[in-house]
């Protein structure tokens, strides 16, 4: 269990790695560079990273996952009107077109070996979170009315994947258009569920 001051130096390691590698790759990013960005020397750095790099970059990859979260708030935990989820798909796009082609949290993951337990385990739990917010989302508008017949899972597994799909290419063209007509189109479908429903 560390204390106050060890966690907050931990942490404080953790967003001096988190920078250097956003600046200048996972590559470059030496532990000298880290130790004398975070003002820590190597004694402290491998006291909370015993492991080495590895075990620092895994630490990295868990706070750029928790970003990833954090940059859709406060929208993506009060998806309760159709205003909230608008307003939550301007902050993905957002967030997605200020990446741009670069990716800390994909370049983290492959640095530690994408079908590693670690890895897996850093991007499995980052949908998981993700899902589960989008799902809770989709279940209070379902209840208020406003969503008719729609499984909050599986909407939610959909939403996840084409947003997943229009970041994988916004990565590799630049482009957030295909992000954006992924959005656009799954929220038109949210809405037009109550439509077609009272028009049964």
């Amino acid at each position: 269990m560390l204390t106050k001051k060890g966690a907050a130096t931990r942490q404080r390691i953790i967003d001096a790695a988190g920078a250097e590698i956003r600046e200048r790759g996972v590559a470059a990013a030496t532990l000298d560079d880290i130790c004398r960005r975070s003002g820590t020397g190597k004694s402290q750095l491998f006291h909370y990273f015993p492991e080495g790099k590895e075990q620092l970059l895994l630490a990295v990859a868990e706070w750029e996952a928790d970003r990833v979260l954090d940059d859709q708030q406060p929208f993506l935990g009060q998806l309760t009107s159709w205003e909230a989820w608008d307003h939550w798909r301007d902050a993905v796009v957002d967030r997605y077109r200020r990446q741009g082609v670069h990716c800390p949290l994909g370049v983290l993951i492959t640095e530690i070996g994408r079908h590693t337990p670690a890895a897996q385990a850093v991007t499995r739990r980052l949908l998981e979170q993700w899902q589960r917010q989008l799902e809770a989302g989709v279940a209070r508008m379902r209840a208020d009315g406003r969503i008719r017949d729609v499984d909050p899972v599986r909407a939610a597994s959909a939403l996840l994947a084409a947003i997943q799909g229009g970041v994988s290419i916004l990565m590799s063209t630049g482009s957030s258009a295909h992000l954006e007509a992924a959005l656009d189109l799954y929220l038109d479908y949210l809405r037009d569920t109550q439509l077609r429903t009272a028009g049964a």
